[in-house]
């Protein structure tokens, strides 16, 4: 969008949140980068330059906004709606490969060369692996010195920095000031202790309808690894260092967000994860205009807009609970995905009580015996070939998957037909037009809206609905009465 800029000037003049995040706006008179609801008087047409990311704007010389803070902007929703190299690209960075791992790791997780990825990403982002983590770094940073009271030199190596020296010059480039004076400058009510515990607002473009996402979280909540506790979504979270607890809130303009991290340099990742599971960086006037435009549909959305698809924080442990779930309830899914927690899963200890292990990882469940599990034959068959081929490597889906060759992937294991793959492409792998033709809920659903009801017609009958078809599944889903569709008491 960066490059049209007659639209990008009436967003500016207009200060309209819903384009935060899908470009950045430099001012050349003042040396500063801003997003386009800053509340600032809009400079000059002729003294505004576009960027397509804040990586871009800090490259070029320009420094964040002290006012509107671009660096806290949702997310750009393209990544999370496209599959190809850029975008995998941007989810892996996001995830901190390339503080872990460098680039040459960033490049190996998506199948090219270092060269090819760096001049991709040059090309439409304006900007490098190193220059987009380094960005990442410096809002994490900052983060971290606005909402705890750690020391500098704990801060700067949490943040991913190599060094105290890398840090202070880098939050001087990108704030115009240094770390102490970021910190004198923050609300004292933000202040958290030193144990790890953060208090953190997420935000999202409006409109948001928590309902259907925080409720789909609740009753589908796996006993010791989530729960639902005082109008928050609480869950454990297993990450590259060590491990998390997260509880999530929905508020009218921001999600509160408080972890709680067994090792600091955990926090860009888990609020990633957190982001990815609300759907937090969907454009949901985008998607919904788009599905308002089916006369059936115009409804289901004018009642209730901003739907997000529930994702998750881990593609395996989604993925194994698909498995336990085919053909039978929510309550006996939960139930099977609870024993195997207690029997396999990591403990942890949860300083507010109630949640009790991690989800065990796969090389964990690919060691089990077969025999304890309470399944059929079949499904158990299905279950062990999933778990072994995870614990392998031999089927990888994290954020970098290259969705349609995963889906040819699942649907070569056995026992894995077009629903489960599909449900796994939704909420696990994150495609914004995944749909369930063959789902009861849908299928009862386009029955009672005059739909097509057989999968092949309903099929065809969606094809309006893309590239949104996932979105389009949450409307006919909270046709129903299931807890699923509503927010917990």
């Amino acid at each position: 969008m960066h490059t049209d800029t007659e639209r990008c000037v009436r967003a500016v003049r207009s200060k309209d949140a819903r384009f935060d995040g899908w470009f950045f706006t430099a001012v050349l008179t003042t040396g500063i980068y801003c997003r386009p609801s800053c509340p600032v008087v809009p400079p000059k047409p002729e003294n505004m330059v576009f960027h397509p990311s804040a990586a871009a704007c800090q490259q070029a010389g320009f420094r964040a906004c002290k006012r509107c803070r671009p660096d806290t902007s949702p997310g750009s929703p393209e990544w999370n709606q496209r599959a190809d190299l850029v975008a995998r690209a941007m989810r892996l960075i996001a995830d901190g490969v390339v503080d872990r791992e460098g680039v040459p790791g960033l490049a190996g997780r998506l199948g090219y060369s270092t060269r090819q990825v760096e001049r991709q990403l040059l090309a439409e982002l304006g900007a490098g692996p190193l220059a987009l983590a380094r960005a990442q770094r410096a809002q994490t940073a900052r983060l971290l010195i606005e909402t705890t009271a750690l020391p500098m030199a704990q801060i700067a190596f949490a943040a991913g920095f190599a060094s105290i020296r890398t840090f202070n010059d880098t939050v001087r480039e990108v704030f115009a000031l240094a770390p102490s004076e970021l910190r004198a400058r923050a609300p004292k009510r933000q202040g958290t202790s030193t144990s790890g515990a953060l208090s953190l607002r997420l935000p999202f473009r409006a409109p948001l309808n928590p309902d259907n996402l925080f409720g789909h979280l609740a009753a589908t909540a796996v006993p010791g690894v989530e729960e639902w506790r005082e109008g928050s979504y609480r869950r454990t979270l297993r990450l590259p260092y060590g491990h998390g607890i997260v509880a999530l809130t929905p508020n009218p303009d921001h999600i509160a967000c408080r972890l709680t991290l067994s090792d600091l340099r955990d926090l860009t990742v888990a609020i990633s994860r957190c982001r990815r599971l609300l759907d937090l960086d969907a454009d949901p006037v985008a998607i919904d205009d788009q599905l308002r435009a089916d006369p059936v549909l115009a409804p289901l959305v004018d009642k209730a807009p901003g739907r997000r698809v529930p994702r998750t924080v881990d593609e395996a442990e989604f993925a194994v609970r698909a498995v336990l779930g085919q053909q039978v309830s929510t309550a006996a899914a939960r139930t099977h995905a609870a024993r195997l927690v207690t029997a396999h899963g990591d403990p942890v200890e949860d300083p507010e009580g109630g949640l009790t292990h991690l989800f065990p990882a796969p090389e964990a469940l690919a060691a089990l015996d077969p025999e304890t599990l309470a399944m059929p034959r079949t499904r158990r068959t299905t279950f062990t070939t999933l778990v072994r081929a995870l614990a392998d490597g031999d089927l990888r889906l994290g954020v970098e998957s290259d969705w349609p060759r995963t889906r040819e992937r699942l649907l070569a294991l056995p026992g894995f037909g077009p629903w489960t793959v599909d449900v796994i492409a939704m909420r696990a792998l994150g495609d914004p037009d995944a749909f369930l033709p063959t789902d009861l809920g849908i299928r009862r659903a386009a029955r009672e809206l005059g739909l097509p009801s057989t999968p092949a017609a309903l099929t065809a009958r969606a094809g309006a609905w893309r590239p949104w078809r996932a979105y389009a599944v949450q409307y006919l889903w909270a046709t129903d009465s299931h807890p699923i569709n509503f927010l917990p008491v």
